[in-house]
């Protein structure tokens, strides 16, 4: 009764505004631009919210089947070598061109393990001359694989400047190394290149 124009006119202008639900900020001192709504209905849509989302056991569970999901298909990756789902160490080109690097050709260092089950068994053999040879053969497979081991990065080393001159190739020459230890068959990524191909 006792309201001022004024007031009046802000009101009716506050009607006429379209409704806005944007999620970008707003300045507190401009008009709203829609009404506030009722106490009922704020709390039947706090309600819904409520019911909508997910227990905690729920949530644990689909968690649990994301991860089970990711881990299946990082594991057919690493066996059939697509390079979308494999594990951030083995990705891309540098790590790509690395594997084939060493799969392409003989190591010494994966036979390491086969050599060293002989030489073990020689070893405790209670024959003097069969410990010693045993303990010989020790001597002259690590050296070869020393050997082995530093041709390999040299060459690796090479190869990588010539062909990924703009590239990162931090850790790629070590990943190289590590996988040579390995016995050809236990590799993953699975080998994609046969001995004797050209990476």
């Amino acid at each position: 009764m006792f309201r001022s124009r004024a007031k009046d006119e802000k009101a009716q202008d506050a009607d006429k505004a379209p409704v806005n639900f944007s999620k970008q900020p707003r300045d507190p001192q401009a008009p709203k631009g829609r009404p506030t709504p009722k106490r009922s209905q704020a709390q039947s849509q706090r309600r819904s919210v409520a019911n909508t989302s997910m227990t905690r056991k729920e949530a644990a569970k689909r968690q649990r089947e994301e991860r089970r999901t990711a881990m299946e298909r990082q594991r057919q990756a690493l066996a059939s070598g697509d390079e979308r789902y494999l594990p951030a160490r083995d990705k891309g080109p540098v790590r790509r061109f690395a594997r084939d690097f060493v799969d392409s050709r003989f190591n010494i260092a994966e036979f390491f393990l086969p050599m060293a089950v002989v030489i073990l068994v020689l070893s405790m053999v209670r024959v003097a001359s069969l410990q010693n040879i045993a303990l010989l053969l020790w001597l002259v497979v690590i050296v070869l694989i020393v050997l082995d081991s530093f041709v390999t990065s040299f060459r690796l080393k090479k190869q990588l400047n010539e062909r990924f001159p703009g590239e990162n190739k931090r850790g790629a020459v070590a990943y190289a190394l590590m996988r040579s230890l390995q016995m050809r068959r236990l590799r993953l990524p699975k080998p994609q290149v046969k001995r004797g191909e050209r990476p």
